[in-house]
C-alpha cells in the first residue's frame, strides 16, 4: 500500500478530474488533510499515512468521484472565518452568500436587531452573531430536519434558532416594526433550471421553488417589510435569472433604493432594498 500522501493526493487530484470536479487538486487535498487529522497547509509535514489511512482516503475519493458533495463527506463546510457542520437534510452554504454577509455587516447599525429568514445552516446567522457580537440574530427556519443543523451551528453564538416558516405572518410579529436588517437565501431555483450534480444531496425545498423560483422570494419581501423599522434594510440572494425581477419585486413591497448585485463571476446573485421612511 502506499504510504505517501503527495503520491496518494496526485493519484487523487488525477481522478477527480477526469470526473468532472471542478477543483479536483483542492478536494483531493482537503480529504487528505481530513483522513490526516492535520490542516490542510500541514498535508507536506504530516505523518505517511498508515494502510487504514490510505484505504480510507481511496475509499473518500470514490464518494467524491460520485458527485458526493465534499462538505458531506468531510462533515462540515467553511464559511467566513467558521466551519459549520453539514450533512444529510440541509443546504451546504456557497461562497456566493458570503457577497450577502459583506453587504449586510456594512448596513447594520450597532446594537441592530437581525432576523436571518430561510436559514438552512444557519451559515448567514453565524458569521453575522460571530462578527458583530454587539448585534442580536435571531434565524428561521421551517424544515425540522434543516433545524437541527441550525440550531447546532448556531450555538454558543449568542443567535437564537427558531423552528417556523418566515413568510407566515405570526413568525416573530412581536418584532414586527423594530428590526435593522432582514437577509435570507431562500430556495429560489426555477423548477426547469439544470444544476451540478451535487446539488442533487441538497433538500429539494431548500433550492427550488415554484413560479420561476420566485415562490418564497415574493412573500418573504411583504413580512420583511413588515418585520423592519423604517429606514431598514432587506437583503435576499436570488437565481441569476432574476437579476431584473428582484428589484421590482422589491419596490413593490415597499422598498426604495433598491439595487441588486453581481456575484465574483459577473453574475446577478443578490437584491437590496431599504424600507421606505415614514413622511
Amino acid at each position: 500500500m502506499i504510504n505517501d500522501w503527495r503520491f496518494l493526493i496526485g493519484s487523487g487530484t488525477q481522478l477527480l478530474g477526469q470526473k468532472g470536479i471542478d477543483s479536483p487538486r483542492v478536494d483531493a487535498e482537503l480529504l487528505a488533510a481530513h483522513v490526516a487529522g492535520v490542516p490542510r497547509g500541514r498535508l507536506l509535514v504530516a505523518d505517511p499515512p498508515t494502510q487504514e489511512q490510505s484505504l480510507e482516503y481511496m475509499r473518500l475519493l470514490a464518494e467524491r468521484s460520485w458527485r458526493k458533495p465534499l462538505q458531506h463527506i468531510i462533515g462540515s463546510a467553511a464559511f467566513r472565518y467558521g466551519e459549520l457542520a453539514v450533512g444529510p437534510g440541509v443546504f451546504v452554504p456557497r461562497p456566493e452568500t458570503e457577497l450577502l454577509v459583506d453587504w449586510a455587516l456594512e448596513h447594520l447599525p450597532h446594537g441592530g436587531l437581525v432576523i436571518d429568514a430561510c436559514s438552512g445552516s444557519g451559515a448567514i446567522a453565524h458569521a453575522i452573531a460571530t462578527e458583530r457580537p454587539d448585534s442580536r440574530v435571531w434565524a428561521v427556519e421551517s424544515d425540522p430536519e434543516a433545524f437541527k443543523w441550525t440550531y447546532q451551528n448556531l450555538h454558543g453564538t449568542g443567535a437564537i434558532a427558531v423552528l417556523a416558516d418566515a413568510t407566515a405572518a405570526n413568525t416573530l410579529n412581536e418584532f414586527d416594526g423594530q428590526v435593522d436588517l432582514v437577509v435570507a437565501n431562500p430556495p429560489y431555483v426555477p423548477f426547469d433550471m439544470e444544476v451540478a450534480p451535487e446539488v442533487d444531496f441538497d433538500p429539494t425545498g431548500a433550492v427550488y421553488a415554484a413560479e420561476a423560483g420566485l415562490a418564497v422570494i415574493q412573500p418573504l419581501a411583504v413580512r420583511a417589510a413588515s418585520w423592519l423599522k423604517p429606514g431598514g434594510w432587506f437583503g435576499f440572494e436570488h437565481d441569476d435569472t432574476h437579476g431584473a425581477v428582484a428589484p421590482e419585486i422589491l419596490n413593490v413591497s415597499g422598498f426604495t433604493e433598491t439595487e441588486d448585485h453581481d456575484d465574483l463571476a459577473g453574475r446577478p446573485r443578490f437584491a437590496t432594498g431599504r424600507l421606505g421612511l415614514s413622511p
